[in-house]
């Protein structure tokens, strides 16, 4: 416990329970996704599987499959929606860094080949830098000043009929309690302007890991149960219908308006894997290291 009186980050994050992953099997059916098609049979798309280094591809993801075997028990739920053709967004919590393997584990595994937004610093990592750069890492320098670069980079993969994975946060969640914290506008300008330049609403999927907080690394046995939930397809066609007046790019509130929601979703999710409630005082805004009120108190599951 802290001076105050409240439970210190460590000692807050529990492992995420036996009897917690029955309960979320029981309602979603839950599959192991470090195996190929763990939805069933589906096509896959062979053509960006072909043109993403397929044998550099197919090393890492076994690679990094068996890790998280040994590390973990990874459970996920939502993987039938993935799209087996064109573009889409996953927008992923970021936790831990598990955060960043499951989600590219689950999708790669379900036949697609999404680029992804990874700090710049992961290109740089011994050996596996080389390979996240092969098999579709997009580096994002940090506290750069090339926001729009990257917005930009990110949407033209997007209009290039290619599916994306970023993790809006932005860095890992700085919230003590662990949950999602407030997220950077980029993902909403990010979708609302390839959807404009594509002409209709590119599907955007909010994922959510957790369980990895509670894992020591070092010493991972037992192996801690891990659930990912690739959510529903959130709809924001209403922030699209004033397009025709934007000027370069969507305007700011509609970007931040799009930010919160996924923010927002996320939340709910969690709480459903967590079988906790979110803290009342509200969410984890990175800007002011604070909690701030959500807005309309809304905090209720889904």
């Amino acid at each position: 416990m802290t001076s105050k009186g409240k439970p210190s980050p460590r000692s807050a994050v529990k492992p995420l329970s036996d009897e917690q992953v029955r309960l979320l099997d029981q309602r979603h059916h839950l599959v192991d996704p470090t195996y190929y098609c763990p939805t069933g049979p589906r096509q896959v798309n062979e053509a960006e599987i072909e043109a993403q280094n397929p044998k550099a591809t197919k090393r890492l993801l076994d690679a990094v499959s068996l890790v998280l075997r040994q590390h973990s028990k990874v459970r996920a739920w939502g993987l039938e929606r993935v799209p087996e053709t064109g573009p889409f967004i996953t927008a992923a919590t970021h936790v831990t860094m598990y955060d960043v393997f499951v989600p590219m584990d689950a999708l790669f595994h379900m036949g697609r080949r999404p680029r992804y937004m990874a700090k710049a610093e992961m290109a740089h990592w011994p050996v596996i830098g080389k390979w996240f750069q092969l098999v579709g890492m997009q580096p994002v320098p940090r506290r750069s000043g090339k926001a729009r670069a990257i917005e930009s980079e990110s949407i033209n993969i997007l209009t290039s009929g290619r599916p994306l994975t970023i993790w809006p946060e932005g860095t890992l969640s700085r919230d003590p309690l662990k949950w999602p914290m407030s997220l950077k506008n980029g993902v909403g300008v990010i979708a609302l302007e390839s959807s404009r330049r594509l002409g209709h609403q590119v599907p955007l999927y909010p994922s959510v890991t957790w369980g990895a907080a509670s894992i020591n690394h070092w010493l991972p046995y037992p192996r801690k149960n891990v659930v990912m939930c690739f959510d529903e397809r959130l709809d924001y066609a209403d922030l699209l219908a004033s397009q025709g007046t934007w000027g370069e790019e969507p305007p700011k509130e509609l970007a931040d308006e799009l930010a919160t929601r996924v923010r927002e979703r996320m939340e709910v999710v969690m709480a459903e894997i967590r079988g906790e409630e979110p803290p009342a005082e509200g969410y984890w805004d990175y800007a002011t290291m604070s909690r701030k009120p959500r807005r309309n108190g809304r905090s209720e599951r889904a």
